[in-house]
């Protein structure tokens, strides 16, 4: 494993390559921010209409472009949360408990940057303990045979619908819908065709870049007609202005930004739970450990820094379950994996075996990416914050042309179209019903590599599936045995999150 990290430096550092890679991240982190920065544009949104792009370029230069879309995003959303107190995205909620007080203080400046340079240093330090853990994880997870990979995904499966925001009861719905979804087209163990109904165009499977802008992307555009012009924000009073952050300013947060670092890290490498329930937590612990805990809500720093670092810490250790056992660890990096399948790359337990350098190579980009991320988030922020007031009767129209255009030129087929729309349709009726359609696009993605190792499964016990689930085969019975309790124990601690917070801290 050391050797494909050494690997990854010198892929990384190609001279016929590193300066196109570093020159896509900065375009991927503006973009990030630009979309974060717009009051109903979801970073999610954003990486689904970019997603075609990744796939006309190079591995090292596709997914580091996303994987700045990603980072810029979650920042981006802090933006129109400290300033007119509507978060860019979910994950900034817990922002607007003290940006817009610090902003009516004339404070905007140094709650911008204390955002900024906390979301750096939250986002740098889950990045570095992503590469440190990545390789004794993947190492662990190609002991695994079909029999635990497959309990492992079961588990990952029940797990995500028991975290999706709203009743556990529609998350299990939604997976199962996913899962059916994914059985459309060949068997993957006997190639037999299934649920095609004679439809040629399905019977290699439902599209997946289609299905992930129509079931994210599209929702969120119509949503956005559906808004009335009265909710445009008005550009009066945006103006950054105001002091900049002190070093002692600064300084007397770092102890809070390390305490939401830690929150943020290890909440990321849990699938299914998120931004939004890190910045919350984060938020929680600060105002608890503060020795004036009423500031909080009244426009303190320390609010802003411990909401901004925790989210931020969620991005790097999502990709630890996502890279070594194939399992998304949240909606976003959903996304990522079409990217890595797109180019061939898919995530689980062979991929670090198979193309360790290369992965390698990519998770050393987004590291350095935090640099590009410091300066372009530093320089930009006046600018970005003019972007708040932007009118979406300008923007969704285009985002509307981006999303069929990206559908139709990955594949050149009439098909593709259709089968956006209908995902478009069936996520937008879902998100007016509150489903959560993240346990669907799961089920959708894991349940062939859950298919194939069940049925290796099978074919190993020879008729017998209690042999799994005994001494020899300890593993396959801990985590079966534990799927029950850990699905109790998370649905439990997202009923009171939700109660709590509202139902956005749920997911």
């Amino acid at each position: 494993m050391f050797e494909a990290f050494l690997g990854g430096f010198g892929i990384l550092f190609n001279p016929e390559t590193v300066l196109m890679t570093f020159l896509l991240i900065a375009a991927g982190l503006f973009l990030g921010m630009f979309v974060g920065a717009l009051p109903g544009f979801t970073t999610l949104m954003a990486m689904a209409i970019l997603l075609p792009i990744s796939f006309f370029l190079h591995p090292l230069l596709g997914i580091p472009f996303l994987i700045g879309v990603y980072k810029g995003g979650i920042y981006g959303g802090s933006i129109p949360a400290i300033l007119v107190s509507m978060p860019g995205t979910g994950a900034a909620v817990a922002t607007t408990f003290d940006g817009p007080p610090l902003t009516k203080k004339g404070k905007g400046r140094k709650a911008l940057e204390t955002a900024l340079f906390s979301s750096v240093i939250g986002d740098t330090a889950s990045d570095i303990f992503t590469i440190a853990l990545i390789g004794p994880i993947a190492a662990v997870a190609l002991l695994m045979g079909p029999p635990e990979l497959a309990a492992v995904l079961f588990l990952a499966l029940i797990v995500i619908s028991a975290t999706s925001s709203g009743v556990f009861v529609k998350g299990l719905l939604m997976l199962a819908i996913g899962l059916f979804f994914a059985m459309v087209g060949q068997d993957p163990i006997g190639a037999l065709s299934r649920f095609s109904f004679g439809i040629t165009s399905v019977e290699s499977g439902i599209p997946l870049l289609p299905m992930l802008i129509g079931v994210f992307a599209l929702p969120e555009i119509f949503a956005g007609i559906e808004k009335k012009a009265s909710q445009i924000v008005s550009a009066e009073g945006l103006k950054v202005s105001g002091e900049r952050l002190t070093f002692a300013e600064f300084k007397s947060c770092l102890r809070t930004i390390g305490r939401s670092t830690v929150i943020g890290t290890t909440i990321g490498m849990v699938p299914g739970v998120g931004q939004v329930v890190a910045a919350f937590m984060g938020y929680a612990a600060a105002k608890s450990a503060s020795d004036h805990p009423e500031r909080f809500g009244q426009g303190e720093l320390e609010g802003v820094a411990a909401a901004e670092a925790a989210n931020n810490a969620v991005n790097g250790p999502t990709l630890v379950p996502l890279l070594t056992l194939g399992i998304p660890g949240d909606n976003l990096t959903v996304i990522l994996v079409g990217a890595f399948i797109a180019h061939g790359m898919r995530p689980g337990p062979q991929l670090m075996e198979e193309q360790g350098s290369l992965v390698f190579a990519i998770l050393l980009s987004i590291i350095l990416a935090n640099i590009l991320f410091l300066f372009i988030g530093y320089l930009c922020i006046p600018f970005f914050a003019k972007v708040v007031t932007i009118r979406k009767s300008f923007l969704l129209p285009l985002t509307l042309v981006f999303a069929f255009a990206g559908s139709w030129v990955f594949r050149g087929q009439p098909f593709d179209l259709a089968v956006l729309v209908f995902f478009g349709v069936f996520g937008y009726v879902a998100k007016k019903l509150h489903f959560d359609v993240t346990p669907m696009a799961m089920g959708f993605i894991l349940g062939p590599t859950l298919e194939y190792s069940f049925g290796q499964t099978v074919t190993l016990a020879q008729g017998d599936l209690l042999t799994f689930v005994t001494l020899e085969r300890p593993a396959t019975a801990a985590i079966l045995a534990l799927t029950p309790l850990l699905t109790y124990l998370m649905w439990r601690r997202n009923n009171r999150l939700r109660q709590r917070f509202g139902e956005g801290a749920a997911h």
